[in-house]
This record gives C-alpha cells, structure tokens and sequence, in this order.
C-alpha cells in the first residue's frame, strides 16, 4: 500500500486520479501502508542521466518502500558481485508522496532507470503514458500465477510491462499467549470462532482489533471475515463475467457480517486508526486482528517475543465453500523508455524474475515472492504462501475494480465506515458499490 499495506498497511487505495502520467495514491495497500519518511531526494536520481560504455552502467532503482531500504541494498550488491561494471543506486521515497514523484521523473530526464511501479489498475495510467518498455520476449514468466502476472500486464493491450516483486495474502493474525491463556486454539468452524470472540470479550480482551478510521483497511476485513461467505474464486469469475453483480445476497450477507461482528471490535472502531489497531494487538490488548502478510514484520517488531499465529476464518454459515485465503500482487519493477541503459537495465530486471532474487525477497525483506518455487524459513510466511497456493482467492476489488473511478476498495471502504456508524446496512452498501463500479466497469461476457 499491499496498496490498496497491505499498510500499513502497506499498498495505494487510491488509483483513479491522474497526477501526470500515474495515478495519485495516498496509500499503498495492497499492500502495504505508508511510510512516516523517506529519502530526502526528492527527484534528480542518477540513472536516466548517468553514463558509461562497454557495459559499464549505474543504474537507479525507486521505490516507495522506504522500510525495505536496507534490505534492497543487501541485494543489489550481491547482483553487482555477478555483474563487474554495474552499480545500483537504490533511492526509497515516501509512499504517499512516490506517484507524483514517479510521475515526475518518469516525464523527465533524471528519473530511475528501473521504477517500482503499481500493480492492476493503478499500473494503467504509467503504461498509457508509454514510460515502460514492454518486457514480452524478454522474461518468462509463463510459469508464473496468473493472477500475479496480470498485475504487471496492459489492461487494453495485453502486454507484459513489469516483474511481480512480491505476492500478498490476508487473513486473521492472532496472539498465541492470549489464545493460550484462555484455553483456545485456532477455530475451525464458524462456531469455534464466535466462542473464542465471546470467551475473548468476557476475559475483558478486545477480540479482533481492526481500523476503521482509515477506511482503505476494511475491504481486507471483509475479505479475511466473510470470502468464503460471498463466494471467493467462484464469485470472482461470477462478477467479472456479468453472471452475477454486488447485489448479490451472498455478497450483501458478507458485508453483513462485518457489521455483525462490530462487537467484537475496539470501542469506537471507525474513530480507531490502523496503527493503533496494530499497537492493540502487539501489546496484548487485542487478542486477533484482519491484515496482510506485509503486516508481519510490524506486528513482530514493536516485542520481538510475541508470539504470532495465524489462520483463516472458518466459512461463515451459508458459505459454499470452504475456508479461502486471498491474495494479490503487491507490486512491479520496469524498465524507463528514457533510461539510457536500456539493456542493462532489462537484464536486471529480468534477474528479478529468477529464484536467486526470489529467495532474496523471501530471506531478507521478509514477504511472500512472487517467484515460484521460493521457500520460506519463516514458518508464518511458508504456512501464508502454502495457504494461498492450496485454496487462494483473489482480492476481488483490487485486483480487478481498481481499474476505474470510483475504484472498488474506495466504494466498499466508504460503504464499510457508514455500515459501522449505522448509518448504511449491507443491502445500500452493495448497491451503492455495484453502482459505482458499473460507471466504467465492463464485464468480460459482455
């Protein structure tokens, strides 16, 4: 942000308005959620200006992950051992503030040689501006998931413009002490689940911190509370397709049950900011909490001897399926058109699609590769991604109702906010999303 964060929060919620050539966001969800700071640079990277012949190249990375500088540099040098004569400048940005900036330095002469760019819909308005190379031909990622890949793809022209980084999945964190201490385990029934949000509640231990304040987190609520309830994969092609729309009683009763567990919930919950909802539950006041993988790492750091859990919330009644684990792709690298190391440039890039850089993301940056066939030596990061890989869904309204304004995250986490205020019930909620999203939405079977 994840952006969509995911960040936290961790990636963008807003793809829609154009700032130049690249939609302005001002959180990244998807993944993940935005930094406090970022390098001081604020354009002019080396890159696209920098010199050098017979191979020699410095070639100038951005990126909005300000968090993962260090862990970036640790990679780029290993490719530099491989490759005598090439040095990469790793410039980190604040990630409210990279679209503009990339729009930018994209437009310009001094922008990065190889830019992180956004995934799905909020990728669209960078390729309309023709600042990527396209990558067909060049890397193979035919292997690869394709939900993954589609987030690196031209929505009207199909081609490949940027390698997946990084995969992000969602589901319900929860405190193994706490759990422990009230003799609970991790449900596997809808039922196991409101016992140990009740037991929870009685031993005056707030059961699932969530923050609702920051709205863009409450389309991955509802996805960790209530996928299996509107349907997952199945509803994904169902919705897509125009076999079925938001209205839906499955999809009203999902965004229901949001409202429903609203008890469950911190005292005020839309007045509770992410990051707080984060601090409840790595000081033990929370005892679970809805969020992505890329939210691992921040819930480990602030007492490193907490010991975290995961799971996937039982299907709640009226599910069709089982118990579903949804997914998406965080983020991109691309190659500049304006880059004077063109070449250079692509074989980095390519790099970036192999299992060496994969395990990197794995080891050091501590989040799910988008690579296949990564292992995972943390043991929450393995059971994430086999999660995904054994009964993945995708996050239905970013991965595909993000490519158009009002995006699907903005409408339901608005729709969410007023559900939670009472102000709105889940039947207005649905409508007013499918509404929304049928301005510019076409289904594929039309």
């Amino acid at each position: 942000m994840i952006q969509d964060t995911v960040t936290q929060a961790r990636s963008t919620r807003r793809g829609a308005k154009v700032l130049g050539a690249v939609a302005a966001g001002a959180l990244v969800l998807a993944g993940c959620a935005p930094s406090d700071s970022g390098d001081d640079s604020t354009g002019g990277a080396s890159g696209a200006g920098t010199s050098g012949g017979g191979g020699n190249a410095t070639l100038t990375v951005w990126s909005w992950r300000v968090e993962d500088k260090a862990a970036y540099e640790k990679i780029f040098a290993a490719y530099e051992k491989k490759h005598p004569g090439v040095k990469i400048d790793f410039k980190a940005f604040k990630a409210t503030e990279y679209n503009k900036i990339l729009a930018t330095g994209l437009a310009g002469a001094n922008g990065p040689d190889v830019p992180q760019v956004r995934s799905y819909g909020q990728l669209q308005t960078t390729v309309a501006s023709g600042s990527l190379v396209p990558l067909d031909g060049k890397v193979d990622v035919s292997s690869w998931d394709k939900n993954v890949v589609a987030s690196a793809r031209g929505k009207s022209d199909g081609k490949l413009y940027a390698v997946p980084f990084a995969r992000q999945t969602v589901q319900m964190f929860y405190n193994k002490q706490l759990f422990e201490k009230n003799n609970l385990q991790p449900p596997k029934t809808w039922a196991d689940f409101m016992k140990a949000n009740e037991t929870l509640s009685k031993a005056k231990v707030t059961p699932i911190a969530v923050g609702a304040k920051d709205d863009w987190t409450l389309p991955i609520v509802h996805e960790v509370l209530a996928a299996p309830r509107f349907g997952g994969k199945a509803f994904a092609g169902a919705v897509t397709s125009g076999k079925t729309s938001f209205t839906d009683p499955a999809w009203v009763d999902s965004v229901k049950i949001v409202g429903d567990l609203k008890k469950y919930m911190p005292k005020n919950v839309t007045g509770v900011a992410a990051t707080d909802a984060q601090t409840l539950f790595s000081s033990g006041q929370a005892a679970m909490i809805p969020g992505g993988s890329y939210d691992l790492s921040v819930l480990q750091k602030p007492d490193p001897s907490l010991q975290i859990g995961a799971f996937e919330v039982p299907p709640p009644p009226g599910s069709t399926g089982g118990p579903t684990t949804p997914g998406w792709a965080d983020g991109n690298f691309g190659v500049s058109k304006k880059s004077t190391h063109q070449a250079q440039a692509t074989e980095l890039v390519k790099w970036m699609s192999t299992p060496e850089f994969g395990q990197m993301v794995a080891d050091e940056i501590k989040q799910i590769s988008a690579v296949p066939g990564v292992t995972y030596s943390d043991p929450l990061l393995k059971q994430m991604s086999d999660s995904y890989s054994q009964h993945g869904s995708p996050y239905l309204l970013l991965t595909d109702f993000r490519y158009g304004a009002p995006s699907g995250t903005d409408l339901l986490g608005k729709g969410l906010q007023q559900l939670l205020l009472g102000q709105k019930d889940a039947a207005a909620v649905s409508q007013d999303l499918d509404k929304g999203v049928k301005t510019w939405f076409k289904p594929s079977g039309s």
